[in-house]
């Protein structure tokens, strides 16, 4: 089982990040719009957890798990006050933010298109990554 972090107990440069996110396509966060909370993606499903991205993580996690996809959108989370967050050790030891549970929309602090140019996803800089 991977290991389980509090705020408190997390390296200093992980709790002076500005945003959590997620990538999901367009649809699947109207829908979640509409019913008020994300529940996750069919990963998310499969894993038992809705995968988030730190600041540094984002640009691999679209490149990696996204790559190609059009019609996505990037939605920023808070990094704390997400109900059932979780730091967990991942690929390579590196910890990442997981949530057991739903996340209400209105947790969302922006939500924004990810557009495909050349191949790569174009990160809004609201982002600052």
């Amino acid at each position: 089982m991977p290991e389980r972090l509090s705020m408190a107990r997390l390296p200093p440069k992980v709790r002076a990040m500005r945003f959590l996110f997620k990538i999901c396509p367009r649809s699947e966060w109207t829908l979640a719009e509409a019913a008020g909370h994300y529940a996750g993606s069919a990963v998310d499903h499969r894993d038992g957890f809705i995968h988030l991205s730190s600041d540094a993580q984002v640009r691999a996690t679209a490149a990696r798990h996204f790559a190609g996809q059009e019609g996505l959108v990037l939605v920023a989370l808070p990094v704390d006050g997400l109900d059932g967050l979780r730091w967990e050790a991942s690929r390579g030891g590196a910890l990442f933010p997981h949530v057991y549970g739903t996340i209400p929309v209105t947790k969302a602090l922006w939500v924004m298109d990810l557009p495909l140019v050349d191949g790569l996803h174009v990160f809004p800089p609201e982002a600052g990554v």
